[in-house]
């Protein structure tokens, strides 16, 4: 069974928009958000970069923290991805080494 799961915040590559998820398999979830086969709220935004993750051993603790952070402002979501991501690199290519 996997425990491991991830909160992560994508951006729009313009910057503009972003996009809070939670997963079980986040190499495979930023693939499926790069190559969606529906209309979403990230196919429209072009949501793509992972700039901020969180690994949770609980799936409800992650679920409670994307509910935390969806309810803050854009400011303090602003805040927190520039405290560990400073210039909102992608962080896909250091995690996965390329393009999931």
């Amino acid at each position: 069974m996997n425990h491991d799961y991830f909160l992560y915040l994508l951006r729009s590559k313009g910057g503009t928009a972003l996009y809070i998820g939670v997963t079980n398999d986040l190499e495979r979830r930023l693939w499926d958000h790069r190559n969606p086969e529906a209309a979403s709220f990230t196919a429209k935004y072009h949501c793509v970069n992972l700039v901020y993750y969180e690994h949770f051993a609980d799936v409800n603790a992650a679920l409670a923290r994307e509910k935390q952070l969806k309810g803050w402002t854009r400011k303090k979501k602003n805040a927190l991805v520039e405290r560990v991501n400073p210039r909102w690199h992608d962080l896909s290519s250091e995690l996965f080494g390329g393009d999931p």
